[in-house]
């Protein structure tokens, strides 16, 4: 590429303060420095193209602008010909060499752009390119700070119930604030809530929204229970305990699968806490939800029966070539086993993965 001749420019010696007020800018907000100079360099070229009526049609890669803490420098590049075709990108060899007496035809040359007869309308532009640049570097703060917490347990602040049910909550502290959506599908029933309400939610997942992140929370997911069984019990967050699985129906019952990582340690005992502290102050937090908690076993026949609990099981057979299991359980026990509109045996199925058939034993005797 053809040398670019330079000519003296127009020069702001305001670049020690710009910088020095980015530089704030970056401590206030968090928005990096190197992004607010890119933006401020659009505002600049924005600002030329709306002030040149007649040059619209100027790229915007023909237009330099050079900012550092030495001072702010415009420039509109032009390549020198002897015959000119496209008076926004090309001068003539004549007009060029009053700029730089030595420059060739096919060589570039930096035409100074006096930056201060912009007129109020390119000022505008390039006020609002900066603010939006500002905005949109908030926003992809804040985006990048929620993604980060996807999966966590946060809690919020009720702001407000929509007609249709949803509860919008504000997580977060300082500029770090923003607005979670609760919808009515992952709140647990039978729980309301009003403006001011603190409330506890699991982070489904972070869009990017025009007007920022859009948070989706969720009360019924089954790390909501993980999570809260985490901050409760030390041994499961320092690795001794182990949650291995979780099947939850929100706001009646859940049955947990847990295994001890260390020697010498009862899982279930563990979670269920001194007095059953632990254990209750989970159930408290989702508001009477019942909790079973088992201990994992590696022999799916031993799991099966753990899962059934609190009934009683007399056997476990496995069904070969299936991934199903028939249980024989005392008469006395059939109800329990299958619970309450078959949820005791519908979560032990989703707990262990294994298609659980339940028989009783006079049932079973006569077969």
């Amino acid at each position: 590429m053809a040398r670019a001749k330079k000519s003296e420019a127009p020069k702001i010696d305001i670049g020690a303060e710009i910088f020095s007020s980015l530089r704030e800018l970056e401590k206030i907000k968090g928005i990096p420095v190197e992004y607010m100079v890119e933006r401020l360099k659009q505002a600049l070229t924005n600002a030329y193209r709306k002030d040149r009526e007649d040059d619209r049609d100027i790229p915007a890669e023909n237009i330099v602008v050079d900012l550092s803490e030495k001072g702010l420098f415009m420039y509109l590049l032009k390549t020198v010909v002897e015959e000119v075709e496209e008076p926004s990108v090309q001068i003539h060899i004549d007009a060029a060499r009053k700029l730089d007496p030595k420059v060739q035809a096919g060589e570039s040359v930096q035409i100074p752009v006096d930056f201060h007869k912009f007129g109020r309308i390119a000022a505008q532009t390039a006020k609002q390119v900066v603010i939006q640049g500002i905005r949109e570097a908030e926003r992809g703060i804040v985006y990048d700070s929620y993604s980060s917490k996807s999966s966590e347990l946060l809690t919020g602040t009720v702001q407000r119930v929509d007609p249709t049910g949803d509860i919008f909550v504000r997580i977060g502290q300082g500029a770090e604030q923003n607005d979670a959506v609760l919808r009515v599908s992952e709140q647990i029933p039978g729980e309301s809530y009003a403006p001011g309400d603190l409330i506890r939610v699991y982070v489904l997942e972070v869009h990017r929204a025009s007007r920022g992140p859009l948070v989706h929370v969720s009360r019924t997911h089954p790390n909501v229970v993980r999570r809260l069984f985490e901050l409760e019990t030390p041994e499961i967050a320092d690795g001794q305990v182990e949650i291995r699985n979780i099947a939850r129906e929100a706001g009646s019952r859940s049955k947990m699968a847990v295994r001890a990582a260390v020697e010498g340690i009862d899982p279930v005992g563990t979670c269920v806490g001194p007095r059953g502290g632990r254990v209750g102050a989970v159930v408290e937090e989702l508001r009477g939800e019942k909790i079973d908690i088992i201990v994992w076993s590696e022999d799916p026949c031993e799991y099966v029966r753990a899962a059934l609990s609190p009934s009683d099981v007399i056997s476990v057979t496995l069904i070969p070539g299936q991934k199903a299991c028939r249980v024989i359980v005392p008469d006395d026990q059939l109800s329990l086993a299958i619970g309450k509109e078959g949820q005791n045996a519908r979560l032990a199925a989703r707990l262990t993965g294994y298609k659980i058939d339940i028989k009783p034993a006079s049932q079973a005797d006569g077969e």
